[in-house]
């Protein structure tokens, strides 16, 4: 049953629309995929951190990305207290700007960059360079110097040409940086093929079964600069079942075995990645940060018994999980063309330059009608952006109030993680700004791209 926000439920359940319920019902089920202050009033308009979207399209235009502050950061800490006594990283790559660095260092989380930009980012930001890990299968030497003079805590290494690269740069600085080996496991998580990491035909890490793992821990060791602290695995992106995350401990464990029975070398450390799923539609049931955390420590524990190793200090890398759901993008209806017999196509002020995911994964979102409410029957429609493209889909089905109008304004939850980070300026559409909400107050974390920004680009 699609019981999500914008919609609603098919007739068959012989249950009204949502944009016809009483507001207590609708908030009820909002719960499922909006931020934690997202609320609808009696006119149906809804509210974020106390503030009616109304107000904020008056004030910051469409299409933009609203951040509920609290819900990011009631996430953070749920993680941090679900995995007490490991790290968690938050994954950059996600979404990541200076305010959000500074929320994470508040809420004393972790940070995982794949870049010398988003490093960049998190040196801007404040960020303790102690309480970042380096990732990515193709590191500059310019980006290994900086992390190297920032003093990065961990550099995951993902081939041998980089274990070789960063023992010569490190030689010659005479320091001794900290190192994970990433190691692709050979689990199959139940993922879109261009966001699985794990399966041995792949650009990321070592491979566990052809030995390249062992033995680039072998040559780390050997050498004698880098300082081997663990072995890291990621599985994927959207998992909802912890089983991937469990085959993919007991593969690293016995690998730590190995190192120590014949390398003599027992690691304190062992990363297990993030790819925690969300809720984009009411069909999909992510777990909560504690069952997966009593799950993962579990397995931790019972094969460091068995192996007779001392338990290593585990890390997680969320990044969808944290900021996925504390982010929704607002948009602004221009035109609706009804296709007898098929659907109702409402077209928006933005799309596929703001969310490439429908396209690039085929993701599936929800959106509401957020401006007012409507007592009009439900129709199938398909939500779609501006640009000169048949794939400028937003999203992709979705039951809409027959009276929908230009003027509108739709709101699309989920859209925290990947979209503004994707972003593009295809067709020479300037991104959205990002606007964090809270207690009733406003402000502007990113701001919207000008065409005087495309065009100071333009040197022609």
């Amino acid at each position: 049953m699609r019981a999500h926000e914008a919609g609603a439920l098919h007739a068959d359940f012989g249950q009204p629309p949502m944009w016809l319920r009483p507001p207590a019902d609708v908030n009820a089920l909002m719960k499922e995929l909006w931020p934690k202050t997202a609320t609808k009033d009696a006119e149906g308009v809804l509210h974020i951190g106390g503030v009616p979207v109304t107000r904020l399209a008056e004030e910051y235009g469409t299409p933009a990305y609203f951040l509920d502050e609290e819900d990011f950061r009631a996430r953070c800490r749920s993680f941090r207290e679900a995995f007490a006594g490991s790290e968690v990283f938050y994954a950059g790559k996600a979404f990541l700007c200076k305010a959000v660095v500074r929320i994470l260092a508040e809420e004393d989380l972790y940070l995982d960059v794949c870049t010398g930009g988003e490093l960049a980012t998190a040196l801007g930001a404040g960020m303790d360079p102690e309480r970042i890990g380096f990732h990515g299968n193709n590191k500059s030497v310019s980006e290994l110097n900086r992390a190297l003079d920032a003093g990065v805590g961990r550099i995951v290494l993902d081939s041998f040409a980089e274990i070789e690269r960063l023992t010569e740069l490190a030689r010659a600085r005479g320091v001794r940086p900290k190192v994970l080996i990433r190691v692709t496991v050979g689990v199959e998580a139940h993922t879109h093929e261009f966001i699985a990491t794990a399966h041995e035909d792949q650009k990321f890490g070592f491979s566990l079964a052809g030995g390249e793992a062992f033995r680039a821990a072998q040559r780390v060791l050997a050498e004698d600069v880098l300082e081997l602290r663990g072995l890291h695995s990621h599985i994927g992106s959207q998992i909802f079942d912890a089983s991937g995350f469990e085959l993919s401990a007991r593969r690293l464990l016995s690998l730590q075995q190995r190192v120590r029975d014949e390398l003599g070398s027992e690691l304190p450390e062992m990363d297990l990645g993030g790819g925690f799923g969300i809720a984009y539609t009411s069909q999909d049931d992510p777990q909560p940060a504690a069952d997966l955390a009593a799950r993962m420590n579990k397995i931790v524990d019972d094969e460091c018994a068995a192996a007779g190793l001392s338990r290593p200090r585990l890390s997680v890398e969320p990044g969808r999980a944290l900021i996925g759901p504390a982010i929704f993008t607002l948009y602004e209806v221009g035109t609706v063309k009804p296709m007898p017999g098929l659907r109702t196509y409402v077209s928006v002020d933005g799309g596929m330059s703001d969310n490439i995911r429908a396209a690039l994964y085929d993701a599936s979102y929800s959106a509401t009608l957020a401006s007012r409410a409507s007592h009009e029957p439900p129709i199938l429609a398909r939500v779609v952006g501006k640009h000169c493209e048949s794939g400028d889909v937003v999203v992709k089905d979705e039951f809409l109030p027959a009276d929908v109008r230009p003027g509108d304004l739709l709101a699309v939850p989920g859209t925290g993680a990947y979209c503004r980070s994707m972003a593009s300026n295809y067709n020479h559409v300037p991104r959205p700004p990002v606007v964090a909400v809270r207690d009733g107050q406003s402000r502007v974390i990113v701001r919207r791209e000008t065409e005087d920004d495309l065009l100071a680009l333009d040197v022609g």
